[in-house]
């Protein structure tokens, strides 16, 4: 995820969505395709549970552009998938699928879907709900037809076309030369034997496949409304979705409201009780941390500021979680001048003490980093055994052979942050000042909220407008190493630096199609070693991998911190109503 890229204070998969209403079905009530029902929401009782909280403004609701942790989190609630990560111990689980097949070469993949999740269309100002027709497996397909589609820009359109057979053919189609005969006809290599049918080949027999199966990008959309409202298909009422919430209000910059779906399927929920969610819009921690203690909030971030009086107050100890994600954390270099030359990268990365980083800017609470597959997921070498990581004297020879000893004749830089990181920003800037040698005043440093951070490093951003340096992260979309080395950093896809293909992308292309789980292992760390050790590429500098420290109120409980992969929502969650209100004086 620029997530699960690339994503604003990058966590695996916070908490976001949640729900309002409740209704009840008449009886015996048989839906045909073509049968329309309106539902009247009601509570489910005289003081709804609700869960306030405070989230970044989402850059969009459409499943397929989706590559930020804070539209991915918001679309897992609005919408199902074929399959989802258990909350419990993040293992595969049907969702939409309730079986598969795959075929004895493991090419083709047959997914057998329920027939019982409906579209709804929901009307804010009523509160009432519109069940168009059922989700069908050509849902499915016309998604997936969306996503290899180049004229919709889609990053993970550039990944699932290194997968999906006839993707790639569509998505490296040059934009002029696409036709809708293309897109959706026979080219790509998905295909509807019935409504209830959805079968899928591969280029390769890809092992992490269902992990993928999992995400967001393959969400299905309703197509008639997409077609009906054009680039206005994802406002409030005009969205047609089918997942356990609703979306009720959206104003941008202030905050959202979401509302439970009465009608989604029973065993498709994770048993919390959350009716409605009230996210409050802000992106400053002091701020959100603020209206905790206030008790306004039912969970907060806790302030690197604020973080040590936090773990010595006897009163947060119940209050505080602890979750080892899948969240590198990186400088990323655009290959621009002078970070074009990759010994500039190497000695930028090489100055970096990431232990001093981490005690200085993560309250010491993170692991440092200094390769980009984390622990936990299949095929990352052991932690830290390949890697340069903190090297000064080898970072001042670097600089010297990029034509720039002692910094001499060193151009300005711009460093760009997520809001929240512009220590991070100044941290390197000391480092190049102490070790290479580098005018401080060199460096600019500006923090960007998460969607201007994305446009000023987007692929067809031009030179012109593109920061030297930038910080971002990486949570898992699914646990493999080929999510990492490839989906980020491989010249197949839109990557931000954007870098060019090089004898690395040879060694990608090899481990995405091997089976052989040990030749796998050794690929990876051979890949790994290409970007990061002595003589590696550089076309980011890892640096930590995060472990999450947050607040959650007494009253609300869950699955705190086994929630790593998949669903970001609420659902599993619970609040205690009346714990609530007596906290707050109510």
């Amino acid at each position: 995820m620029l997530n699960r890229t690339l994503h604003y204070m990058i966590v695996a998969r916070i908490l976001l969505l949640g729900a309002v209403l409740c209704a009840t079905w008449p009886g015996g009530v048989a839906m045909a395709e073509d049968t329309t029902v309106t539902i009247m929401a009601q509570y489910r009782q005289d003081v709804p549970v609700i869960y306030d909280g405070a989230a970044a403004d989402e850059p969009t609701l459409d499943p397929q552009i989706a590559s930020d942790s804070a539209s991915i989190g918001a679309i897992e609630g609005l919408y199902e998938g074929l399959t989802d990560f258990d909350p419990s111990n993040n293992q595969i689980i049907p969702r939409m699928a309730v079986s598969w097949e795959t075929s004895n070469d493991g090419l083709t993949w047959t997914f057998n879907l329920r027939n019982d999740v409906m579209w709804y269309q929901y009307n804010p100002p009523t509160d009432t709900a519109q069940a168009m027709r059922p989700v069908v497996a050509g849902d499915f397909q016309y998604a997936i037809q969306r996503l290899c589609d180049p004229r919709l820009g889609s990053f993970y359109g550039t990944v699932f076309a290194t997968v999906l057979a006839g993707c790639e053919v569509v998505n490296r189609t040059p934009i002029d030369e696409v036709t809708d005969d293309l897109v959706f006809g026979e080219t790509l290599q998905v295909f509807v034997p019935d409504d209830q049918t959805l079968v899928i080949k591969l280029q390769y027999a890809a092992s992490y496949f269902l992990s993928m199966s999992a995400m967001w990008s393959l969400f299905p959309v309703y197509r008639e409304a997409i077609e009906q409202y054009g680039d206005e298909w994802t406002a409030p009422g005009n969205m047609v979705t089918h997942g356990p919430f609703f979306l009720k209000e959206s104003i941008r910059g202030v905050g959202k409201i979401y509302v439970r779906n009465p009608d989604f399927p029973a065993d498709l929920r994770y048993g919390g009780n959350i009716d409605i969610v009230r996210l409050t819009l802000i992106e400053d921690g002091g701020t959100v941390f603020a209206l905790y203690l206030d008790k306004q909030l039912d969970k907060a971030g806790i302030p690197e500021a604020e973080y040590e009086q936090v773990l010595q107050n006897p009163a947060f100890q119940n209050q505080i979680h602890l979750q080892f994600t899948t969240s590198v954390y990186y400088y990323g270099f655009s290959y621009i001048a002078p970070f074009d030359n990759v010994h500039i990268r190497r000695a930028f990365s090489a100055v970096i003490d990431r232990e001093a980083f981490i005690a200085q800017n993560r309250s010491g609470r993170d692991l440092p980093m200094i390769h980009f597959t984390p622990p936990g997921i299949a095929h990352a070498p052991p932690i830290n055994e390949v890697g340069v990581g903190f090297d000064p004297e080898y970072a001042r020879a670097e600089m010297a052979a990029a034509g720039y000893p002692n910094c001499e004749g060193f151009p300005p830089i711009q460093i760009v942050t997520f809001q929240g990181a512009e220590s991070w920003g100044a941290f390197l800037a000391a480092a190049a000042e102490e070790y290479l040698g580098c005018d401080g005043t060199l460096f600019e440093i500006d923090a960007l909220e998460f969607a201007t951070l994305l446009d000023a490093i987007h692929p067809n951003t031009t030179p012109d407008n593109r920061p030297e340096i930038w910080t971002l992260g990486w949570a898992a979309d699914y646990p493999d190493a080929h999510n990492y080395v490839h989906d980020v950093l491989a010249c197949t896809v839109a990557n931000q630096m954007p870098r060019i293909c090089t004898e690395v992308d040879d060694l990608i292309e090899k481990a995405t199609g091997e089976t052989d789980y040990l030749v796998r292992n050794d690929l990876y760390r051979q890949i790994e070693e290409a970007f990061f050790g002595y003589g590696g590429e550089f076309p980011i500098a890892p640096v930590l991998l995060g472990i999450a420290h947050y607040l959650a109120q007494p009253w609300l409980t869950g699955p705190f911190e086994t929630r790593v992969f998949g669903l970001s929502g609420i659902d599993p969650f619970s609040i205690d109503t009346a714990a609530k209100l007596a906290a707050r004086g109510q």
